[in-house]
This record gives C-alpha cells, structure tokens and sequence, in this order.
C-alpha cells in the first residue's frame, strides 16, 4: 500500500485528522492522477472547498478534461452555485465522452431551477446522441412525472424496464404503477404494483397499490394490501380512511367502525377520521357515538363545515334545538359560517319561541334559498305565523313559481288573498 493508499485508509478507519494531515503533505508533490484521486475523496467525505481548489488547478493544466469540468461542476452544486455549475459544464466538447453525464447533469440543475422546458431540451439532446444509454431515459421519464405529464413519461419507465427493474434505487414498476393511477388508468397500474411490492415492499409503494385497487373498485384487494401496510406499518396514518371506505363498499360497517378507531388512536387529531366514525356510528344507529365523534371532528377544526352541517342536523332530529343554537353560534363565534347555519338557526330558535332572532335568521337565509321550495314553504308559514301576512304571499308565490304542484299552497294563498 503506498503513501496516498494509506493516508486514505486512516480517514475510512475514522483516524480523519491523522489521514487528512498525511493528505495535505501530500498534495504539495503528487502526481496529477494522484491530486485528482485525492480532490474526488474530498468531495466525497464533504470537504468541497479543498476539493474544488485541486479540481481548479487541474483544470488549468487540462482544459479539454472534461471529467474535471463534471467533478467540478458537482462540487459547484454542493455550494449551491448552480448558475456556475451550468457554465462550467457547457464547456465541455461534444467530442468528450463525458459530454452525455454532462447534459444529464444539466437536465437535473435546469429542473432545479423550475425551467422544465429547457431541462426536456438537454435530456432530448443526449437522447439524439444515444439511444442506448437508460440513465437518458430514466431521467425524461422522472422530469414528466414531476411535472404531472404522465401519459410523457410511462414510455419512457417502459423502456428502462426492459433493461433494469431497479434504477439509481428507483423502482421502476412502482413508478410506472404511479404514472398509471395518476392518469386514472387504476387497472391498468396493479400488476406494476404486483411486481413492484414482490421487488421490494415499502410503505408508499403499498398505500399506492391499496388505494388504486379501492380507485379501480377490487375492494377485497384494497382491503388486502391495506391490511398488509398496517401490519407493516401501523403508524401509516393515511391507510386508515381508504381501508375503511373498503370495508363499507364490502358492507362491513361494523368493521369500518373498528378502523376508524384504530386510526384515531394513532392520530387523534384527524378531522376525516372522526368525521367519518360519525356517520358510520349514525349508519350502525349509535346516537351516541354519532354525537361523539362529529363534535370530536368540529372541536379539532371548527372551520369543519360538513361535519358542523352534519352535527346540527343530527341534533334538529332529535329536536335539541338550544344544543343547535349553541353548536352553530360557537362555530360562528370563530369566524366561520355557511349559509345553511341561517337556515338551521332559524329553524331552531322558531321552536325555541325567540321569533325575533328566528325572523332575522330566516331573512338572512332567503338571499341563497328563494329558488328552494322547501325553504320558502317553511319561511311563508313562519311569516304567516308571525303575523306578516303580506310578506308570507308573497313567498307563497315565488314557491308555487317553483312548485305548481303545491295545490295546499295554492288554496291557503287564496284564501289569503
């Protein structure tokens, strides 16, 4: 082992300021092969500075080495000096066989800097040059898939697939599995995903695969590779909702309602998931529940609409009117508010005798209801109740505008007229 071998070795062995010493002497009379065997070492332990002074001074004495010009532009990029990075590899000839690694790389800072177009440009420029070099492919494949251009990039995964499985520690079946499901092709992604999960199993890769077989409707199979990721990963909190929605597809509420559970116990604070065990508990009967878990999903986010909308309609039927009131107000309280909130609030206090308050919600609500005939009947007879004869015929006759056939309507508006 001679000197520059054994000084590397001391830094692998964790003796780093012992080998590092032994480097910088021998920097100072090395070959130009040996600098450029030391300068690569430093950039991979993380010394870019050194590195780059040794790479620089190379270059001065080969300006047509464009390996040092590839070296260098890496280490530019760890400093992120990516516009240099750019004119450095644009010096290299088209005649250099690092030319190909070099239009790559320049793909990859372009992408960097958000200029998708011009990245397309070099990676199909080292496409016309070769068609035998996957990494090419791989990587038009990788730009059209972060940019949504799914149907762009699915070829292109084919065409390393025919090479490789496994890519740069990509799964490429995964990936194309992806693209498809993406696209809404969800039949056409499972198999990719069969093989992918056989390659190697990983918690995305099987969230994938369980939700586009919910997507493509094998709920069975969802059910199965959802179950799969909860033993593999329990803490996967996003599983619980699909393989719930698996579950009820199946007709299995009270199962459903038992992943629900589980999924609030590993996050307690997911608005969907409480959400959700309320309408469940209401499908399975359980008032109780039901009341339980979408006040559960309103406390956590009391900008919840639904699950507030949900919550006071089950409190108007079993006719908790002032549990309404102070639901909706509370809601209201932080800024919140949905147009149905007038509507059940007027409803609520008119059974509650605050006829005041209740004429007041009932006029706020007519602005987004008058073209609904249920409203406007509730309304009119509430006016006519009131007291306020005229005002109740006159949306009497907006509702038989909308409903002809409201024959009681049209009596009791004669009568009044």
């Amino acid at each position: 082992m001679n000197r520059l071998e054994s000084a590397l070795q001391l830094v692998e062995d964790g003796k780093i300021e012992e080998g590092l010493k032994v480097l910088k002497k021998l920097r100072e009379h090395s070959t130009d092969d040996d600098k450029y065997t030391i300068a690569q070492n430093y950039y991979r332990w993380g010394f870019v500075e050194e590195a780059k002074e040794i790479v620089e001074e190379l270059i001065l004495r080969y300006p047509d080495e464009g390996e040092l010009f590839v070296l260098l532009a890496e280490i530019m990029i760890d400093l992120d000096m990516e516009e240099q990075a750019i004119d450095i590899l644009e010096q290299i000839d088209e005649d250099d066989p690092v030319y190909l690694e070099s239009l790559v790389l320049q793909a990859d800072l372009f992408q960097m800097q958000g200029l998708h177009e011009v990245s397309e440009q070099k990676l199909l420029l080292a496409k016309e040059k070769t068609d035998q070099e996957t990494i090419i492919d791989f990587a038009l494949a990788e730009l059209y898939s972060s940019h949504g251009e799914y149907n762009k990039s699915i070829p292109y995964y084919e065409k390393v697939l025919q090479e490789n499985d496994d890519i740069a520690g990509v799964n490429v079946n995964a990936r194309i599995a992806e693209s498809y499901s993406a696209t809404g092709k969800f039949e056409e992604a499972l198999p990719y995903y069969e093989k992918a999960i056989k390659k190697h199993e990983d918690s995305n890769t099987l969230f994938g695969f369980g939700v586009t077989a919910f997507q493509a409707k094998f709920y069975k199979k969802a059910i199965e590779v959802l179950t799969r990721l909860k033993e593999f990963d329990p803490d996967y909190g996003s599983l619980y909702f699909y393989l719930a929605k698996a579950y009820e597809e199946e007709g299995s509420l009270a199962e459903c309602f038992k992943i629900l559970l589980e999924g609030l116990e590993v996050e307690s604070l997911n608005k969907e998931l409480a959400f959700y065990a309320g309408k469940v508990s209401l499908m399975l009967g359980n008032k109780e529940n039901a009341e339980k878990y979408l006040r559960a999903a309103v406390g956590i986010d009391p900008g919840y609409i639904e699950a507030t909308l949900q919550l006071s309609k089950f409190l108007l039927r079993e006719e908790r009117f002032e549990d309404v009131v102070e639901c909706l107000e509370s809601v209201m309280s932080y800024g919140e508010y949905d147009e149905q909130f007038e509507w059940d609030l007027a409803y609520a206090k008119n059974k509650l005798e605050q006829f005041s308050d209740a004429l007041n919600h009932y006029r706020h609500a007519y602005t987004s209801f008058k073209e609904t005939p249920e409203f406007l009947e509730e309304f009119g007879y509430f006016l006519l109740e009131d007291g306020k004869r005229q005002e109740a015929i006159n949306v009497f006759k907006e509702l038989l505008r909308l409903d002809p056939m409201k024959y009681e309507v049209e009596e009791l508006l004669a009568e009044l007229e």
